[in-house]
């Protein structure tokens, strides 16, 4: 019975595809559980420390500073070994969390100082760490991942290791939930904490698999190193990549202006970092509920049953739907429907469809190129939001966002659409004929 079901939702999948999955899931789970944990907690130290005012002029400001770090991660990309550069970040961000911490901590420039001013050096540096390292660490291991999973096995396994961050991210959003009780000074070192788990975990699988599975695609001649740029020059160079970007990227633009405007209501009912953090890991865990439930019963069965092009087509129109109930409700509870709605299945279904586009690529590809669309893309997608949001003073944004923003967004859908067709359909004819984008 079990193993009619497991079949069902996952495919044949062999004993030894379960094990090297699960300890994927298990890796995935520490680094996302960190993830929701620091996410929760970011914006309700930012909106302490430095005020509502300039929430959105964050989001825009960390996309500078992610240009230098993304030039100065590809050239690490270049001289370290993938599971090396895991190893590196993550104990770099353990150590930056620990710092931050300590701040926090302080009685002059942590929260016992209830003054919120734009000079307040911990809120900036806080909420752009917080930020960063989801945008490396998280692309960092789909990379890896994609170079050591066969195709095949991939549209059986990939569901296996999101149910691991599925899990992962209901954990840390639990924890954030509680933040009146535990406090965010224990939460940040948790964050620390986890996060340095990850190597260990990661060597763990190693071990066991120390050997890429033979794949389908034909790998490509060796090259020789490329220069910290090259990722950018393949993605301008590339109509396949910059595909992937936008069905990897378009939505963030929606998803900020919703979430920007949600978070700008419930500080207003929720004014103390404890109570936001506490606000923002109910949303997690709603997110992370639906995201769960999709990935044991929903994702792997949709892309084996209709194939990547139905679910890279069915988000947007799914989104398209939530957009089209805003014309008719607002406040904070909407919106915080529709974020779950957004984001909950962005995690079950276009997250997953977009890492299987990277596997028929080059190494420069999945690490230099793959850092760029999931970093600078993703990040520009959400600064353009943080932006429309920028041009609304405060008190309007809920009313003019909705009637205008939404006109916006179903435009934008109405070009993602068709690129998520080409896309998908160009990745099913790369599989097939087992070719590889360099």
């Amino acid at each position: 019975m079990i193993s009619t079901i497991c079949r069902a939702l996952w495919g044949d999948i062999s004993g030894e595809e379960a094990k090297k999955f699960s300890l994927l899931s298990a890796v995935f789970f520490f680094i996302i559980g960190t993830y929701w944990l620091m996410k929760s907690v970011k914006e309700a130290i930012f909106l302490t420390t430095v005020g509502p005012d300039y929430l959105a002029y964050a989001k825009i400001a960390s996309l500078i500073g992610l240009v230098v770090i993304l030039m100065l991660y590809a050239k690490l990309v270049d001289t370290l070994e993938k599971h090396n550069l895991v190893f590196l970040l993550c104990g770099i961000y353990s150590a930056i969390f620990i710092a931050i911490a300590c701040c926090l901590a302080h009685p002059v420039i942590g929260f016992a100082n209830t003054k919120c001013d734009t000079l307040r050096f911990i809120g900036w540096f806080s909420y752009f760490a917080f930020e960063s390292m989801g945008t490396l660490i998280i692309p960092l291991f789909w990379g890896f991942v994609a170079s050591t999973i066969d195709p095949i096995a991939a549209k059986r396994g990939y569901p296996i290791i999101l149910i691991g961050a599925q899990v992962g991210a209901i954990g840390g959003a639990y924890l954030a939930s509680h933040a009146q009780l535990f406090g965010i000074v224990p939460l940040v070192l948790g964050g620390a904490a986890s996060l340095i788990i990850v190597p260990f975990m990661l060597r763990l699988f190693m071990y066991h698999h120390p050997e890429d599975p033979v794949s389908t695609i034909t790998p490509p001649s060796p090259k020789a190193a490329t220069g910290a740029l090259e990722g950018l020059r393949l993605l301008l160079s590339t109509p396949y990549l910059m595909g992937i970007l936008v069905i990897g990227t378009v939505y963030d633009i929606i998803g900020e202006i919703l979430h920007l405007q949600m978070m700008i209501i419930a500080h207003s009912v929720y004014p103390s970092p404890e109570t936001m953090t506490s606000f923002m890991g109910t949303f997690g865990i709603a997110v992370n509920m639906l995201s769960l439930f999709f990935a044991f019963a929903g994702t792997s069965f949709f892309i084996r049953r209709f194939g990547i092009t139905f679910c890279l087509v069915a988000y947007p129109a799914t989104i398209a739907l939530a957009i089209l109930c805003a014309w008719y409700f607002n406040g904070l509870w909407f919106f915080f429907g529709a974020m779950v709605a957004l984001k909950g299945l962005s995690y079950a279904f276009n997250n997953p469809c977009k890492e299987l586009m990277y596997i028929p690529t080059s190494k420069d590809i999945k690490f230099k190129a793959k850092s760029w669309m999931d970093g600078f893309g993703s990040r520009s997608a959400k600064a353009f939001g943080a932006g429309v949001i920028a041009a609304f003073p405060v008190v309007q944004a809920g009313i003019n966002l909705v009637s205008y923003g939404s006109m916006v967004s179903l435009g934008i859908i109405a070009a993602w659409i068709p690129i998520a067709f080409l896309v998908g359909k160009t990745n099913s004819k790369l599989v097939e004929e087992g070719k590889i984008i360099e």
